[in-house]
Order: structure tokens, then sequence, then C-alpha cells
């Protein structure tokens, strides 16, 4: 029996809209590592809840005409059954809109209160006196006060990217109403998380974190920690704050509470000992799998709240990067926003599981999913080399031997080959490097495609007195594809329980003490796995393109502000000199991030540019930027602003400059580098 009890959990999606490729690749690789650990004979519980609160959830219901409990619970039916039909096999999924969070992050709550790291103060809002609510920054639009383009949120501009309080805009309306916002004046609660820095300094460094994580959380935590706001006003759809009349949790409080809500129903389910897992001083590891835009939240917030409420911190945060398709941000337009449902509808689900294990480590990095390269992988490795060993050996033992394996083991030193390598696979898997791992595991299947090929048994079968050798080649074949599926059962569940009823065999645990089938009577062949046809992509990519509608635009330049941008920076023209209008659609297109300049300095040989290194959040990158007449290196290093985060890379006689970073003005000393607020995290997207 293990010793190891492992409570896993992925980040909760949003229940305001249906799951998509980008989603799974994170309920994929958590679904994957666990497997893998019940493999191994571990105690692993993988929980999960849809995250069902806030203001845009109680704003649809009310568009739709129903209830936002209707609304939840239609969306959690069409998230359980696409993770159902992906192989995500939780082993509960809850609700943030539970019994059990209500009664957690009550529980929470008032231990952080009664500990004094909560205090209230009035803040002054927008209000929408039709609504008669207090607006989000994103449910105010107007005219933006820095370049005067209409329809701008209220917390940043669109067109140029500045950043701003929504009380800044220019001819402000609701979203909701299309009422002029008022201020006015509410009390606000607020999670003190400077009290934790200490705490945090040491636990954000001692092996929780991946290194590029910690290296972040390093930098975050050197600029200061804020105060968090953790109350919203009715009305709003969440839980009320139990000391504070018609103020409400923001949705951010109790989501990651719905970890321990969705265990705390399993428990009661199952018999679990739930204080076993959350006590402070337990033994269990908990891990949580997140995307890198969520590691704020995770690293600093979430371990504050469980330290200041007297429970346990998590074992490891596991953070992974984004997907994109066919090297670009999933576009509606270009039909690459895919929809699990539309996939499914097309596609086996187990190709894209096989495919996002080829390219996930352990790392943050972003994964693509190139619809050429995801043909050709599936095709080759699983349809090529895995299945077709099984294809290609089980018709003679079924014609042949009536379905009966050899009663020795041809090649005994091949069989221990694949056995020796359960270690280190069984490593790789551990450390969530799955693409190493699916590397080990096709090496093994090309040597046994290798051997069957040396011995070729389809030669064997047409001569006489050498049925012995052909059963026990084929024989060896299978015993081979055997292990390959094991391997793989982690990533393709389904395969390997259908390789199992082809083998007539029980469902199998990590085969390092495995044994050849000797002897053994296998079930008829049926195949397991067909090859991707282009049509197949073709039909997804049509059926997720949706037809925008397209907005008129003013002849805003793709940069800010009157600048046509170059790639190694904005070089400011005047705005008559632009040349063509584009469409929302190619604005889209550019990724615009907030970076902060941690170093600038002259490039030799040139009057106009500076070389500036720009922290990313989760990487650094070099730009050049010809923003020399206006700015002292010296003046430029510490400082915010926005950069285009996807141009490509372009060489330049200086160097390679990585990116763009945003300014605008006519020319000469009158170059503004765009700068968004202080309280601007480096590597938050602008939208």
């Amino acid at each position: 029996m293990s010793d190891r009890n492992i409570l896993v959990t992925s980040a909760l999606p949003y229940a305001n809209g249906p799951i998509h490729l980008g989603h799974l690749v994170e309920y994929i690789q958590t679904d994957i590592w666990v497997r893998f650990q019940k493999m191994r004979g571990h105690q692993c519980c993988y929980v999960c809840a849809d995250d069902a609160h806030g203001t845009p959830i109680m704003l649809r219901a009310d568009r739709e005409g129903i209830s936002p409990e209707q609304l939840i619970a239609d969306v959690e039916k069409q998230h359980r059954a696409d993770f159902a039909e992906f192989g995500v096999a939780f082993d509960h999924y809850h609700s943030t809109h539970s019994a059990e969070n209500r009664m957690l992050s009550s529980l929470i709550y008032q231990r952080l209160r009664d500990s004094g790291h909560i205090n209230s103060r009035s803040i002054t809002q927008a209000y929408d006196p039709v609504k008669n609510m207090f607006l989000p920054d994103r449910f105010i639009k107007g005219e933006c006060p820095k370049c005067g383009a209409a329809d701008q949120y209220g917390d940043n501009c669109e067109a140029c990217g500045a950043t701003y309080s929504p009380m800044d805009l220019k001819n402000a309306v609701s979203a909701i109403s299309g009422e002029k916002p008022i201020e006015k004046d509410s009390v606000h609660y607020f999670f003190n998380l400077r009290h934790f820095a200490d705490m945090l300094a040491g636990w954000t460094k001692a092996g929780h974190l991946q290194p590029e994580v910690s290296n972040k959380m390093a930098e975050w935590l050197e600029n200061g920690l804020q105060e968090w706001d953790i109350s919203r006003d009715a009305p709003y759809f969440g839980f009320e704050i139990p000391d504070a009349p018609g103020k409400y949790f923001y949705v951010w409080l109790d989501a990651p509470i719905g970890y321990m809500a969705s265990f705390k129903a399993l428990c009661d389910k199952n018999g679990l000992n739930f204080d076993d897992f959350w006590r402070e001083d337990s033994t269990a590891e908990l891990y949580h799998f997140i995307g890198k835009d969520i590691i704020y939240f995770h690293a600093l917030f979430w371990p504050a709240m469980l330290h200041g409420a007297g429970f346990r911190k998590p074992s490891a945060i596991f953070a992974h990067g984004f997907l994109t398709v066919n090297g670009e941000k999933m576009s509606k337009s270009r039909g690459t926003f895919i929809k699990a449902r539309t996939y499914l509808e097309h596609l086996h689900p187990e190709y894209l599981r096989y495919y996002f294990a080829a390219k996930l480590g352990a790392g943050v990095d972003d994964i693509d999913l190139n619809f050429e390269d995801f043909t050709q992988r599936v095709n080759a490795d699983l349809v090529g080399k895995v299945v077709n060993i099984a294809s290609r050996c089980s018709g003679f033992i079924n014609k042949r031997f009536d379905g009966i394996l050899s009663a020795d083991c041809a090649e005994p030193e091949l069989f221990r080959q694949f056995i020796d390598a359960s270690g280190p696979i069984a490593e790789l898997y551990e450390n969530r490097e799955f693409g190493k791992a699916m590397r080990e595991i096709m090496a093994l299947a090309d040597k046994a495609n290798q051997y069957i090929d040396e011995k070729k048994p389809w030669l064997i079968a047409k001569e006489e007195g050498r049925d012995a050798e052909l059963n026990a080649v084929c024989s060896m074949g299978l015993n081979l594809f055997r292990l390959l599926a094991a391997y793989l059962r982690p990533v393709l569940p389904g395969l390997a329980a259908n390789a199992a009823d082809f083998l007539n065999i029980g469902e199998e645990s990590w085969p390092a003490q495995a044994q050849p089938l000797l002897n053994h009577k296998i079930n008829p062949f049926t195949p397991l796995m067909t090859r991707i046809e282009p049509d197949k992509i073709a039909a997804i990519i049509e059926a997720s393109r949706e037809n925008l509608e397209k907005t008129p635009t003013s002849p805003v330049p793709t940069g800010a502000g009157g600048a046509k941008t170059e790639s190694a920076a904005t070089a400011a023209v005047p705005v008559e000199a632009i040349a063509e209008a584009i469409e929302i659609d190619d604005f889209a297109r550019i990724d615009l991030r907030i970076a902060r300049i941690i170093k600038a300095q002259p490039v030799e040989g040139a009057e106009k540019l500076l070389q500036l290194t720009v922290d990313l959040g989760m990487e650094t990158r070099n730009i050049f930027a010809g923003i020399k007449s206006a700015y002292a290196p010296e003046d430029l290093e510490g400082r915010l602003t926005v950069v285009v985060a996807n141009l490509k890379p372009r060489k330049m006689r200086f160097g390679v400059s990585e990116g763009m970073v945003l300014a605008a003005g006519p020319g000469g000393k009158d170059i503004w580098v765009l700068s968004p607020d202080e309280g601007a995290q480096p590597g938050m997207r602008v939208k």
C-alpha cells in the first residue's frame, strides 16, 4: 500500500461559457499526472469545480431571462460532458456555489478577520443609477481620455493602450443601462497581504514553485504587496460576507476555496478525512495545476489566506503556458478558436491528449497546436508505430494459432529492455516532462517495429515448418505492444483499455515488474485507432469560424495615438501619413503586454536607438527602440511600458529586436513612451 496521499486540483473553469482547447491544455496535463500516480498505486484524489460567482454571470443570466442558479447549472452540465469525453477523470467535480464553499469561505474570512488581517474603508466607485449597482471597470464605456477613441472600456484603451481610472473616461456610460454613471462611496473590505510578506518571501523560495515563477514572485515581493479588495456591493451573485449585510465576497476569494469545498464534498461521499489533507501539519501532498496568467493569485494571495486561517499551504504549484494555434492566438475569424465540443464532433479526443502530452514539459512555455504537425504526429506515432504493431501481429495469431500466444518469450533481452525503461519513463511522468516521456516511449515503439521488420513474419508465414517461429515472433510483438500501451495509459486511457480487452487482460498497474504473456489466449483484433484525414481538420476550422461583423474604424494607426509603428520601435509620423485603416480583427491579433524596462543603454553607431531589456512577467526580451532623442537611458530604467509581445523578432545590424515598445508623438524630443498605472504587473495583457 502506498504511503503517498495526494490531492490534486486544476484551476476552476468560469461558469460563463464553454470549454475550449486552450482550457484543455491544463485539464489534460493534470489528468495525465493523476492517472500516472494512480497507476503507481498512490492514493491520489483529483478535484475541481465550476467557478460560479461574479458580475458577468449575474448579468448574463439577467439577459437570458433565467436565474444565475439555472445558468450555472446549465453550464456545469456542458462542462462535465466535455471533460468526460476528453477522458478528464475527476474524483469529484463541484461548484463554488455550494454549501461547502459557503461554510469554508466564511470560516476562512472570520479567522482572518479575528487575527487582524481584514480592515475596511470607504472608496469611491462608478455607480449605475438605473440598474442601482456599482460598475466593474469593464462595464463602463466612453471616450479614451488620452487619445479620444470612442467605445473604450473603463480600465484601458484598446486603441492607444493607455490605462486610467473609469471616472476619467469622457462621455462615460454604463455598458449595462447606457446611463451616465455617477460617483458613489461605499465601504469595502480589504485583506492585508503585507502582513504575510516575510512568510511569502520564504515560502516562494522553498521549492514550491517552478524556478521562473519563484524569480517572478521575488520581484513582486521586492516591489511591495498591496491590500486586496475582497468585497463587492449588492447586487452581486456570490456569498454575503458574514458580518457585512449587502457586501459579498469577491469571486477571487471564494474561487480557490472551491478546491477545499470540492474535496470536502468528496470526503463526505467517500469517508475520507478532510483534516488529514488540510490541517497545518498535514503530511499529505497538495498540488495545484494552473495557467501562468493566475500565478499572482495562487502563489501570493492563496498561501497567505491559508496561512492566516490556520490551514496548510500547497506542496507545489505547477504553472503552464498558453495555447496558440498554428503559431498565433486563437482566432474566431480564422476558425482556430475551437470549442471542445466542436473538436469532439469531428475527431477522437485521444489524438489531442497525445499531442498535448508530446508538447508539454515542466516549465511555463506556451505550446502550439500546429494542425499539420498534429496530423503527422498522430498518424506516424500512434497509428503508424504503436497500433500498427498489434495490427501486424494479431492476424497471424488469430488465424494460425486460434488466438493462443507462444509458450516461450522469443527475445527475453528485448523484453527486459522494455521493462528497464519503466524507471526513466516514470521519472519523466513524475516531473511532468510528458514530451520527453513520449519520445522515450516512441523510441521503444521504433525498437518493436524494427524487430518485426527484421523477423518479417509475413515471409515466415509462407514457409512450411516455421509455425513455431511465426508464433514466437508475433507473440513477442504483442508483448511489446502490451508494454507500450501500459506506458501510454496515463495519456491514452481509452486506447489502453481497448488494448487490454484485445489482449484479454485486466487493468494494469505500472509495468515495472510485468512478465510476458505466455500460452495466453487473446481476443480478435479490431482497429484501435485510425488515421486523421485532412478533411476532418478542415471541418473543425470551418465549424469554428465566425463571420465577425466588421466595425467601421477611424484611421487609427497600428500603434498608438498618431504613431505608425515599425518593427524595432515606434517611429513618430504625422496622422495624415497613415495610408489605410485596419479592421478590428487585425487589431485583435496584436498581443499588448505590460513590461518593465530593467535596463536601457545607447546603441553604438546608432543615432536614434536605445537598447532596452524588458521584463514581460515570465521572460525578458531585448528590444531596440528609436527613442534616444526623447529619453536618456537612466530615465527609462524601472519604468512600466506597453509592448507588442507577439511581433516576430527582427534581425538588425545591432542585434535581434524581440518586440516593440509603444510610443507616440510628432518626433524629436516629443516622443512619449506609453506608461500604464504603477499598479500593473509585468506580463499582464492589455485588453
